[in-house]
């Protein structure tokens, strides 16, 4: 019995888990795509160039920075 409440947990845990991944991920994409999107005057107001916001727009979604993963997810 304690066995299958164990898997059962883990279970709604890992799919909560990969819910809240994918979401996370659909963010990043987001904000990503404003950001190539955004008139060179916002861009210059964050010390951004076209560019850079191009060639951040175009990383994969899984590939940000250490500071935005929160310690206990990993992407």
């Amino acid at each position: 019995m304690a066995v299958i409440d164990s898997f059962a947990v883990f279970t709604r845990r890992s799919r909560f888990s990969i819910l809240r991944q994918i979401s996370k991920m659909i963010a990043v994409r987001r904000q990503r795509h404003e950001l190539a999107a955004a008139p060179d005057y916002l861009l210059e107001d964050i010390g951004v160039t076209k560019a850079q916001a191009q060639a951040e727009a175009k990383r994969p979604v899984w590939d940000v920075p250490a500071n935005w993963i929160d310690r206990r997810d990993t992407f």
